[in-house]
């Protein structure tokens, strides 16, 4: 199994880091909250909010979307906001299009599938 390289997907959504629009609060960086959104998908949970339940006490949880021991949890309403803009825009298709592309950059993979004659 092969981990996500998360730097190089991130290199495919530059331009994103934006402060929410009226507040100014900082935006979540698109591949922590596509972690988060993993996650969320992983264990389904049905909501944001009962995913920051989770994110708040388990230490894994928090390693894997990127949240230090002491880090706050992201606040619901700017996640959500950001969730919405994340996939109404690009960037989540340029994040998508960019992790099939890592195996091959890689060597891991072949970029021709040759077929088996063996019927």
């Amino acid at each position: 199994m092969m981990a996500i390289g998360w730097t190089t997907s991130g290199e495919a959504m530059r331009g994103s880091d934006r402060r929410a629009e009226g507040n100014g609060r900082p935006s979540i960086a698109p591949e922590r909250l596509l972690r988060d959104l993993l996650l969320q998908a992983f264990h389904s949970v049905r909501s944001e909010r009962q995913l920051m339940e989770p994110l708040d006490c388990s230490l894994l949880f928090r390693w894997f979307v990127g949240l230090g021991i002491d880090d706050p949890v992201r606040d619901v309403t700017v996640f959500t906001e950001n969730r919405d803009r994340l996939l109404k825009g690009e960037i989540a298709a340029r994040f998508l299009r960019a992790v099939p592309e890592q195996p091959k950059a890689r060597g891991c993979c072949r970029t021709s599938m040759s077929r088996s004659t063996a019927r």
